[in-house]
């Protein structure tokens, strides 16, 4: 309370200067005490490493691990200080898992660590590793420079200029890191890419701009209906055959008024010296008579040298066969010259845009030349506005100048502004602004002096779409954007309940869920036929879309993301339903259903889980556990070691075993127990589950045994018991969940001193009910979204 009083009575004005001089000393004070309490946290752990560590690490690893024929090919004497390790921070956090889970030393060795000294090492890397002061300022990283992946350049597309278009699906696939495909680091550029890119814009451009020349008009087709006939003229379907004189007389409907183009597509069977005449007249004047050489085989289309001038109504086109000739003694394939008229087309008004373009050209082209306005004036324009929507942020005159000069030109070489907006459009979707979601551009001129800046408000529109959207911001974003306001707690948690609700929100669905969960390696996956005649094609696809469905559920219904683990309901169709020996459920439509919670609950227990940690021929209690370790726990495993059997192979001699004793012998080879002691019991908690997900209870005449012991001595006998442990360990499974959406939403892989934002969005999301909507927030409000830090590539 003194403290708050000193305060005010500092704030008059009369000690204004000595309230900042005493601020300014605390600060200092502040800044010296922290720095200073970081130095000698160091010089302790330097210490500790000396006196304890570096002696524990010789006495039970140097014995395997030195020299070129060390174990595992991983040599550890040359790590003799504590900066040594914290050079290979990746390597050593390896080494850490396999300390931790007690395969390092493994249980075999001659000297094994007491639990004290184990959980001394553990203590100290644990501190080492990752022991970051989360007072001051904490790094939020840099995130390479990142390329459109192919979904968010076809949404992007989509959403920028409107076309049902999705060239991307002939790109080169994407390359995955940390689990996404999303991730900058590895979203390279190969020439054969930047040849899909040059070919895409100019597709895209074609189809989003009427072009405004006459190749660019449809031809309308004169229907049977308007045609009747006088002489010898046969009409049948889509053609007609003149096997004497006579006329075809067709009606021309005009609905606008302008030039207009005829087309006759003709042929003939020839006869004496002559070809056959076509006398083509509208409204009783001639227009010109056509010598149609063209076989039946190959017609020939015959059009009007000059356009027609028509005025607005209907007009009256007249075809007629000049020149029958006969000749009954002449070759039997050239006795009778006939004519015959295919179809009939006309197009325009060329050179006037219609009245019922499509709704994107309009969106595209708010300017066209004429009355005063230049084509400059008017390709500006129409350019920066396109551009500041490709790019993601405002553009000046200097960086759309070559574009609108590259219009101007095309205009002025005999083509039409619609043409010149065209190339326009494929300079600006082939350009690295478009392309890629580059950051920091104005940073150049701020002090090279502060290395953690706040990206601008675009950027965050930007990361904030292609995170829930995988693609642009739409206009709410770009004008929370222009106002500044998209840093502020409530701005953004409004605008991601909003983004969630969304139907755009379904590419956050597919591209994030899809990955997490693994969902997207479902297509590649065929169980034996022999043994799962019901599998197929369509409950596949069921299969995924009930985790998909189950997913968005509790995403824009905004529930506890405990669900994932217990929910005691998921959606399904008949035919899903009936796989899951329900039927109870009718109709093609997915709908909510509630389980039997004896047997299912969370995703766990979903087809779709199943059977992607399932052999084609069997099921794997080996993936099922890592999957729960990986997904649910936050633990995964480290990789197995070299030179590990298969697990029939390790049954040795017992060629019948059941899975559960074939694991069992697994475990006793050397370097595996410590982690089948944990992954066993999970997967084997699950194995009334078939490899496609259906229960039972026996295998062939063999009782299905689900029961098992965990490590740290929970027990279990049924799966729904299991599921009850798992969610138990709730923290671990939320903290995994933010490191995985942390890791897709900025694009780049988890650091150790993402730490401090990752134990803050966790800490806080939980203590708002688990909801979904919490963790969004909390993420795009974290140091992590909101910042970064400046690289090499500003300078």
């Amino acid at each position: 309370m003194r403290m708050i009083e000193t305060i005010f009575r500092l704030s008059q004005p009369k000690h204004l200067v000595r309230m900042l001089c005493v601020f300014g000393s605390l600060l200092f004070v502040m800044n010296a005490v922290s720095a200073n309490a970081s130095d000698i946290r160091v010089e302790k752990s330097k210490k500790q490493f000396e006196s304890q560590i570096k002696p524990l690490l010789t006495k039970y690893c140097l014995d395997c691990h030195t020299g070129e024929e060390a174990e595992a090919g991983l040599s550890l004497e040359k790590y003799t200080t504590r900066s040594s390790i914290l050079k290979h921070r990746e390597a050593w956090e390896k080494i850490v898992q396999r300390i931790q889970i007690q395969s390092m030393p493994p249980k075999d060795a001659g000297a094994l660590p007491t639990d004290a000294e184990r959980e001394a090492i553990l203590e100290w890397f644990d501190e080492a590793l990752y022991g970051i002061d989360c007072s001051g300022d904490v790094n939020p990283g840099r995130v390479t420079i990142r390329r459109l992946n192919r979904n968010e350049y076809n949404n992007t597309i989509r959403d920028l200029l409107g076309v049902d278009f999705k060239p991307a699906q002939n790109f080169p696939s994407d390359d995955v890191g940390y689990g996404f495909d999303n991730i900058g680091d590895v979203l390279s550029l190969p020439p054969l890419l930047m040849e899909k890119y040059l070919d895409a814009a100019e597709q895209i451009s074609e189809k989003a701009i009427y072009a405004n020349t006459a190749d660019s008009f449809p031809w309308t087709e004169i229907p049977e209906k308007n045609f009747s006939k006088k002489g010898a003229v046969t009409l049948r379907k889509r053609s007609a055959g003149f096997h004497s004189r006579g006329t075809l007389t067709g009606i021309i409907n005009v609905k606008e008024p302008g030039k207009y183009e005829l087309q006759i597509e003709a042929a003939q069977t020839p006869s004496g010296t002559e070809a056959a005449k076509m006398e083509v007249k509208l409204n009783g004047k001639l227009l010109k008579t056509f010598q149609v050489e063209a076989s039946r085989d190959d017609p020939e289309k015959y059009t009007l040298p000059k356009p027609l001038s028509l005025p607005k109504g209907k007009h009256t086109l007249a075809i007629s066969f000049l020149n029958d000739f006969y000749d009954p003694k002449g070759p039997p394939r050239k006795r009778d010259r006939n004519l015959y008229v295919y179809n009939v087309k006309y197009r325009g008004p060329l050179g006037k845009l219609p009245t019922n373009l499509p709704a994107f050209h309009t969106k595209i082209i708010t300017c066209t030349p004429g009355a005063g306005r230049s084509v400059r004036y008017c390709a500006e324009r129409v350019m920066r506005r396109f551009s500041e929507r490709a790019f993601r942020r405002p553009v000046s005159r200097e960086e759309i100048r070559p574009i609108v000069e590259l219009v101007e030109a095309t205009v002025k070489s005999g083509n039409t502004f619609e043409q010149g907006i065209q190339v326009g459009i494929q300079a600006v979707l082939v350009s690295p602004h478009f392309l890629f979601r580059i950051e920091g551009i104005r940073d150049v001129a701020r002090s090279r002096s502060n290395q953690i800046q706040n990206i601008s408000h675009y950027e965050i529109a930007t990361r904030l779409s292609y995170f829930l959207w995988s693609s642009m911001p739409d206009d709410k974003l770009f004008e929370l954007a222009k106002q500044g306001r998209l840093n502020q707690p409530r701005t953004l948690q409004v605008q991601v309940k909003r983004m969630l609700k969304d139907p755009k929100s379904e590419a956050f669905i597919k591209n994030f869920a899809g990955q997490w969960l693994n969902l997207r390696n479902l297509e590649d996956l065929s169980p034996d036929p022999r043994k799962f005649r019901v599998f197929n094609g369509k409950l596949k696809n069921d299969m995924r879309r009930e985790t998909e469905e189950f997913f968005a559920y509790i995403m824009r219904e905004d529930r506890s993301v405990i669900e994932f683990i217990n929910a005691d309901y998921t959606f399904m169709n008949e035919r899903l339903a009936k796989f899951y020996g329900n039927d109870q459920v009718k109709g093609e439509a997915f709908q909510k259903v509630a389980l039997d919670k004896t047997k299912r609950a969370g995703l766990i227990t979903q087809a779709s889980i199943l059977t992607l940690t399932s052999n084609p021929g069997r099921t794997s209690p080996v993936k099922r556990g890592k999957w729960i370790m990986e997904t649910i726990l936050g633990t995964p495993p480290p990789a197995p070691p070299p030179n590990v059997p298969e697990l029939e192979e390790s049954a040795g001699s017992k060629k019948n075993a059941t899975l559960r004793e074939q694991l069992a012998l697994h475990r006793k080879i050397p370097g595996c127990a410590a982690c089948h002691d944990q992954m066993d019991p999970l997967g084997l908690g699950f194995e009334n589950f078939d490899a496609i997900g259906r229960w039972r209870t026996k295998e062939g005449r063999t009782k299905i045994d689900s029961s098992g012991q965990l490590p740290n001595g929970q027990s279990f006998k049924s799966p729904i018991e299991l599921i009850a442990i798992l969610e138990q360990q709730k923290q671990g499974f939320c903290r995994s969940l933010t490191e995985k959406m942390l890791t897709y939403a900025i694009g780049r892989g988890i650091e150790y001193y993402d730490k401090c934002a990752i134990d803050e969005i966790t800490t806080n999301f939980t203590a708002k009910g688990y909801r979904f909507s919490a963790l969004v927030t909390e993420i795009a409000l974290s140091d992590p979204f909101l910042k970064r830090q400046r690289g090499s590539h500003d300078d």
